[in-house]
């Protein structure tokens, strides 16, 4: 797709390197961008350059946070005894969003997917076995999405730590199969969590 412009159209293409964003969604949003003025633009450039610069993974979780450590992490009131795993952020958003889990997280960044290249050494595994071989998480939530992919992820994760003296649990399948967590809906997902039961790893 040509414009009568080249600096329009390498906007368009940065733009459609986003996913989901597609040539003609990206030439809309550059022209509505042209039609900003300059404050607004500049505005819009820094938000990204301070995305990039100034957001950070939490250094106990791996959530994402302004800080070194996450707000989840450094809150008292959460329990450090009960821990749950996750795929990425918008799992986390989703989990919290429902107001039914009161302890921490532990993100694993993706799930395992040989299709994908994706194997355990890609994701944020040995932090989690060090955290449950310390003896003091009472119970691990195996909160990852009901796909193949992310039970063969829970089963590997159940494999690594069995035989330390947590419990193990999954979300009760309120969630629907082969769909990803973070689309549930928050009632779904908030009863998902608050009946979540022993995982079964036959």
């Amino acid at each position: 797709m040509q414009t009568p412009s080249k600096v329009l159209d390498n906007a368009v293409e940065q733009l459609s390197s986003l996913p989901g964003i597609g040539k003609r969604s990206a030439l809309r949003l550059a022209l509505n961008l042209l039609q900003r003025n300059e404050q607004e633009i500049h505005d819009f450039a820094n938000a990204i350059i301070d995305l990039k610069l100034n957001v950070f993974n939490c250094t106990e979780c791996g959530n994402i946070s302004d800080h070194s450590t996450c707000d989840i992490c450094l809150n008292p009131n959460r329990s450090s005894e009960l821990i749950c795993v996750v795929e990425d952020i918008r799992d986390i958003i989703a989990v919290e969003s429902t107001g039914a889990f009161k302890g921490k997280y532990h993100v694993l960044g993706g799930v395992i997917s040989p299709m994908d290249g994706i194997g355990p050494n890609e994701l944020n595994i040995q932090p989690l076995i060090d955290k449950v071989s310390s003896g003091q998480v009472s119970e691990v939530i195996f909160a990852l999405s009901p796909t193949m992919e992310g039970d063969t992820t829970n089963f590997y994760l159940f494999k690594k730590l069995k035989d330390f003296s947590s419990i193990f649990t999954t979300l009760s399948r309120g969630v629907t199969v082969g769909a990803e967590l973070h689309y549930a809906d928050e009632m779904s997902l908030g009863r998902s969590i608050t009946q979540r039961q022993k995982y079964d790893q036959e």
